[in-house]
C-alpha cells in the first residue's frame, strides 16, 4: 500500500510540473493577474496628424499601467512618419496610407504594418458658406479651382478660399483619391497645414473656406460645418454601411522586431479593453466595416 501511494505522488508531482510548462510563450511577460507585464524604456513616433488623438490618448493610458515608459509623439504628415521610422529616427511611424504609397518597396518591405483603427476623412466648410451637400463632380471641381465661387453649387455669392494640406499629407492622398477622383487639387501655400486643429481654425476663420479632416477633429468642435457628398453625410454609421466611402485604415509602422516598449504599446491598443475608445475618440474599429473594399 505504501508503494503504490508513493507512486500516486510521484504521478501527482509530474501532472504539476507538466502542466506548469504548458502555457504559451507569452504566458511569461504576464502577472498572475493574466494582464500584459509593465514594460520600461522610450518610445518615438512621428507620422499622421489624423491618427494623433488616438495614439496621443493610448499614450497616455499606457503610461498609467508602465511608470517607467516615455513617449513621444509628433505629427508631421503620413510620409514624414514613414521616412522617419524607416530610416531609424522613430520607433513608430503613423500613417493614413500603406507605406508603399510614400515609400520605395525595399524600404516600405522592411517594416511591419500594424493596423490598429479606420479613419473617416470629412470635407468642412466656413458656415457663412450656405451648403450642405457636394457632389462628388463639384467637389473636385471646387478642390482644382475649375469653381471658385460658392455662388455656382448653390452657396452664397462668395469667392471660395482652399485651406490645403502638404504633399506629405496621407489625408491628402486618401482625400484625393476617395473624394476628387484620383484629381490633383490646386495648392494654396499661404493656407496650407498638416496641422489638423490649426485646418480647422483656418477654416472657421477665413469666409468662404473648404478644408477637410479627419472626423474625430469634429466631435467637439462646432466652429466650421461638414459637408455631405453625394448625399452621404461623413459619420461612423456611414462608413461602416459602405455608403460614404472617403476613409482609410490607419497604421502604425514599425521595424520588424519593434523593442519590448513599442511592441507592448501596440499590443494595448489593438487589445479588446482599449478598443472601447477607439470609437469615443471618433474612429472606426475595423471588425465592423461591411464593405469588403480594402483602403
Amino acid at each position: 500500500m505504501k508503494w503504490k501511494k508513493l507512486v500516486l505522488v510521484a504521478l501527482a508531482a509530474m501532472m504539476v510540473v507538466t502542466a506548469a510548462g504548458c502555457g504559451s510563450s507569452g504566458d511569461k511577460d504576464k502577472g498572475a493577474s493574466g494582464k500584459q507585464a509593465a514594460v520600461s524604456g522610450s518610445i518615438t513616433g512621428s507620422g499622421s496628424s489624423a491618427l494623433l488623438p488616438l495614439v496621443k490618448d493610448a499614450a497616455e493610458q499606457f503610461k498609467a499601467g508602465n511608470k517607467d515608459v516615455t513617449i513621444t509623439l509628433n505629427a508631421g504628415g503620413s510620409g514624414t512618419g514613414l521616412k522617419q521610422v524607416s530610416d531609424g529616427s522613430v520607433d513608430m511611424g503613423n500613417s493614413d496610407v500603406p507605406a508603399e504609397t510614400k515609400l520605395d518597396k525595399a524600404k516600405a518591405e522592411k517594416l511591419e504594418d500594424h493596423k490598429v483603427c479606420v479613419m473617416t476623412v470629412a470635407a468642412i466648410i466656413n458656415k457663412d458658406v450656405g451648403v450642405k451637400n457636394l457632389t462628388r463632380q463639384q467637389l473636385q471641381d471646387i478642390f482644382t479651382a475649375k469653381i471658385t465661387n460658392w455662388k455656382d453649387v448653390g452657396g452664397k455669392d462668395m469667392p471660395i478660399v482652399l485651406v490645403t494640406r502638404p504633399k506629405t499629407s496621407g489625408t491628402r492622398a486618401l482625400f484625393k483619391q476617395y473624394a476628387i477622383n484620383g484629381a490633383e487639387e490646386a495648392d494654396n501655400k499661404s493656407l496650407e497645414t498638416d496641422n489638423s486643429g490649426i485646418l480647422i481654425q483656418s477654416v472657421a476663420q477665413n469666409p468662404g473656406a473648404i478644408g477637410y479632416v479627419a472626423l474625430p477633429y469634429l466631435i467637439k468642435d462646432s466652429s466650421v460645418d461638414s459637408v455631405s457628398i453625394d448625399g452621404v453625410a461623413p459619420t461612423l454609421e456611414n462608413t461602416y454601411n459602405g455608403t460614404y466611402s472617403v476613409w482609410g485604415y490607419e497604421h502604425i509602422y514599425t521595424s520588424k522586431e519593434p523593442k519590448a516598449a513599442v511592441k507592448a504599446f501596440i499590443e494595448f491598443i489593438q487589445g479588446n479593453d482599449y478598443g472601447k475608445r477607439i470609437e469615443e475618440l471618433g474612429y472606426g474599429v475595423s471588425s465592423k466595416m461591411q464593405t469588403k473594399e480594402v483602403h
